[in-house]
């Protein structure tokens, strides 16, 4: 898969007119899951308010009980305090991992900024050990740079 064919396609999402922010959210989730081997489960959660956790957003893949997810717990909520990209090659090594679903291997989350503020991320499962690069990294930090813009 190459990352520089989706870009355009992320900017045409994020730019057109006709789509709610949702729209564009889960258009997202459905491009990078369908077109990343790899990517198994996409969805955005965002800052809950003025509470201290994430709510989920639109998503793609299998339904999750996670809809809400304190700061500090799991992957995600390590992200929200931290403000850093964090990838988990395996997340069967991970202490403070909330597993969703026993086919997951691995995950990366991306923050998403506003105003230097971290008001939300990028979340994705793959049912694949390892499978993150470098290069998934720079390319989800310009889907959210992207995702920024609506929000």
């Amino acid at each position: 898969m190459n990352f520089e064919t989706l870009k355009p396609q992320v900017e045409a999402i994020i730019t057109n007119s006709s789509l709610s922010k949702d729209e564009k959210l889960l258009d997202i989730c459905k491009l990078l899951e369908t077109n990343i081997e790899y990517y198994n489960w996409v969805g955005f959660y965002f800052k809950n308010g003025d509470k201290n956790e994430l709510k989920l957003g639109p998503y793609v893949g299998a339904p999750t009980d996670h809809t809400i997810i304190p700061f500090g717990k799991g992957i995600c909520g390590q992200v929200a305090v931290s403000n850093k990209n964090f990838v988990v090659p395996d997340v069967s090594a991970q202490d403070n991992y909330i597993a969703c679903s026993i086919t997951v291997k691995a995950e990366i989350v991306i923050p998403i900024f506003i105003n230097g503020e971290n008001i939300g991320q990028i979340d994705i499962d793959s049912n694949t050990p390892d499978p993150f690069t470098e290069a998934d990294e720079r390319f989800l930090e310009f889907v959210c740079e992207q995702v920024a813009v609506i929000l």
